[in-house]
């Protein structure tokens, strides 16, 4: 009797997990529909613009968040909540703002909070909260909207093109600087084009922590850190990956074969990324480590 008693909880909150399951997928398949224009255009933007080309990796990166996390949250209590509708009524009134308004970012926006809103409404506040970092993290396969595209891309191609310079002439290079082009040793030309800012690296390098922050059980701030992080980190790989670019062109004249390595180092920059981010989270550790050592030596010692 006791072991009868006990199984019927939790087969009984198994068996609303199903029904519930089945009612999340049929909202989320009905908002796939209602939004399929919507996203057919964010499969096109991935696919013809490589500085946002990691957002289809968002959606993917995602879900294995949350089957990593279903344990935990098998545990939260299914009750559908109402206050969901606000959400979706937030995101259907963005949605009509950028249709109206021919605002693509907005309306790509709009579909996150929908589903947020939807996930609410099906599943209540325990799981919408267990999720809220998932969702959030949704945000970034969203490309970013064109005025703040200008603001950070034109300031990062500067950056890049002054610490080219500055890092080849350290290294023994003659270079002359007319804008974007680099002449190497009076012969050979480099042009530091928008491609080569460092935007596509910085959209990868967040995606990789903000991945990362949300598979390991680390404090906030550890966690923060770590995407924070990310940026300065993109920076500098970037200028590696064009500094070495550039001295290849001044030895190389086989243009096919820099144009593959300028190429594979982009792609070589992501495992390098994520073992910088693994490195500063260990040292991140250490510190945090030494600090509560240094403190319970203290607190004995008084």
């Amino acid at each position: 009797m006791n072991t009868l008693a006990s199984t019927e909880p939790l087969a009984a909150r198994r068996g609303a997990w199903r029904v519930e399951t089945w009612l999340v997928l049929g909202t989320f398949a009905s908002l796939l529909w209602s939004y399929w224009p919507t996203v057919r255009g964010l499969i096109r933007e991935w696919q013809r613009n490589p500085e946002y080309s990691v957002g289809q990796l968002v959606p993917l990166a995602a879900a294995y968040v949350v089957w990593r996390r279903r344990g935990a949250l098998a545990g939260c209590r299914v009750t559908p909540f109402w206050g969901g509708l606000g959400l979706i009524l937030a995101g259907e009134a963005l949605r009509a703002f950028g249709l109206l308004y021919v605002y693509d970012s907005i309306e790509r926006f709009s579909l996150v909070v929908t589903a947020a809103g939807a996930l609410l409404l099906a599943l209540g506040r325990e799981v919408f909260w267990a999720c809220r970092w998932v969702i959030a993290f949704l945000l970034l396969m969203v490309p970013l909207p064109a005025t703040i595209h200008n603001l950070i891309s034109a300031p990062l191609q500067e950056a890049s093109t002054a610490g080219a310079v500055f890092a080849l002439e350290m290294l023994g290079a003659t270079v002359d600087q007319d804008g974007f082009t680099l002449t190497l040793n009076d012969r050979t030309q480099v042009g530091v084009v928008e491609a080569c800012s460092g935007l596509r690296m910085l959209t990868a390098f967040v995606v990789v922590a903000s991945t990362l922050a949300l598979l390991v059980e680390r404090p906030r701030w550890k966690l923060a850190t770590l995407v924070i992080s990310s940026v300065p980190i993109a920076i500098v790989c970037n200028l590696v990956r064009l500094v070495a670019t550039s001295l290849l062109y001044m030895v190389v004249e086989h243009r096919a074969l820099t144009q593959t390595f300028h190429d594979v180092a982009g792609v070589a920059m992501m495992p390098l990324a994520l073992l910088l981010l693994i490195v500063e989270l260990r040292v991140l550790d250490g510190v945090a480590g030494a600090g509560a050592n240094v403190g319970r030596a203290r607190a004995n010692s008084e």
